[in-house]
């Protein structure tokens, strides 16, 4: 048994690893689209952009690009666990994890939620991605010192296994109810006069953080490239084909049957809808396949452009927190725009379409796609700023690890 002084396993290149922060970029651009819709299309909340019998294609698939952001995040969060493990022994590593996932917790219920709600009484708490990659990390932290075959297996458990407990239930609003909910089944509680809305049912986001960790291995400096590049194109490949195999014939890993419609478009719409809270496995296999695919076909030098895009990606919690924040402040003038007091978007509770007084408000696709746009074009110099920063002040600033 290897001693708990040494490091997890052997030291790999300092530097960054460019494909990972390329797809983190990516996705996190991709993910800022979503939450703009929250607060800028005039149906957001008004009902499911996957619902077929309401939704268009485009706003079917301004929804299901979003898809892959969560889960891959998540996934290269445990990739880059194991890659800080690396260059430090298990307890650090262990501390760390545990550490930065109670940060996340707090982050999540009480600084995201005030950047969502611009309601410092906190009249509810959302329990969404931050909040699930916290607790993940925390459960990692226990988990780094299995081996990484025992990790992988648990991950595959959770990812694969956890829709058998989809017909399992706990009716009401008791303790057990709310247990249940944090572990497998959303929903929403009233705790005296807070609201618990949990979005993001932490066991199979436990399976891809654990899953991500196993596959830092392919990034260790001994770890023959075209043999990881080989290994992620098979095995995305492979999910992507698993998916569909599953799919056609509706036999396992979402409650969502597809089934033929009014024409092929709405037909292979209903062929993607797949569950996102909590992730079904059919869910995961077709977002976490085609990222694999993309880190091995981005193993190549930056351009000037793909460049811009890591520098997100190399910034997550700052990017996270500041286009949460950069949202809401938009919003406030749309809603003088739309004819309403730029006050109607304060002390809000959790959805904006929902408010007394803001029925109505909202405006088409275009719109959201342009505030989208302008959203990115902003906070790009800041992340830049806070890139460089970061970089400049690395390993002397203990808290920029946490950011």
């Amino acid at each position: 048994m290897p001693s708990l002084a040494k490091p997890v396993q052997k030291v790999i290149k300092s530097k960054r690893i460019e494909s990972i922060d390329l797809l983190r970029g990516t996705v996190m651009i991709i993910m800022a689209l979503d939450h703009v819709r929250d607060y800028f299309h005039k149906d957001a909340f008004l009902y499911d952009p996957t619902d077929l019998s309401k939704t268009g294609v485009i706003l079917f698939f301004t929804r299901f690009i979003t898809h892959y952001c969560a889960p891959v995040f998540v996934f290269l969060a445990g990739i880059s666990a194991y890659l800080y493990g690396t260059k430090k022994t298990r307890k650090e590593l262990s501390f760390f994890l545990f550490t930065r996932g109670v940060w996340l917790v707090f982050a999540e219920m009480f600084i995201v939620t005030l950047e969502v709600s611009f309601n410092p009484t906190f009249p509810f708490f959302n329990f969404q991605v931050i909040w699930a990659i916290g607790i993940s990390m925390i459960v990692l932290s226990g988990l780094v010192y299995l081996s990484r075959r025992v990790i992988l297996l648990i991950g595959i458990l959770l990812i694969a296994g956890h829709n058998l407990l989809d017909g399992v239930h706990f009716p009401g609003t008791g303790l057990s109810s709310i247990i249940w909910s944090f572990l497998h089944e959303p929903g929403s509680f009233t705790v005296g006069h807070i609201t618990l809305a949990i979005y993001y049912p932490v066991l199979p986001w436990i399976g891809i953080i654990a899953t991500g960790y196993y596959f830092g291995g392919f990034y260790r400096s001994d770890f023959n490239e075209e043999e990881r590049k080989g290994r992620l194109i098979f095995l995305g490949a492979g999910a992507i084909a698993l998916f569909i195999f599953l799919k056609v014939w509706n036999i396992y890993g979402d409650s969502l049957h597809w089934s033929v419609q009014h024409n092929a478009i709405y037909s292979l719409l209903s062929f993607l809808k797949v569950t996102k809270y909590p992730p079904s496995l059919q869910y995961v296999l077709i977002t976490l396949g085609p990222a694999l695919i993309f880190l091995a076909l981005a193993e190549k030098p930056l351009n000037s452009f793909t460049a811009k895009i890591a520098v997100f990606g190399r910034v997550p919690m700052f990017y996270y927190l500041a286009h949460r924040l950069l949202i809401h402040l938009l919003a406030l003038p749309a809603t003088e725009l739309c004819g309403f007091k730029w006050t109607d978007m304060m002390m809000l509770p959790t959805k904006v379409n929902s408010v007394t007084g803001l029925q109505g408000y909202g405006f088409n696709l275009f719109i959201v796609y342009l505030v989208w746009i302008a959203l990115i074009f902003m906070l790009y110099p800041f992340c830049k700023w806070f890139d460089r920063y970061k970089r400049a002040h690395v390993g002397k600033q203990w808290w920029l690890s946490y950011l």
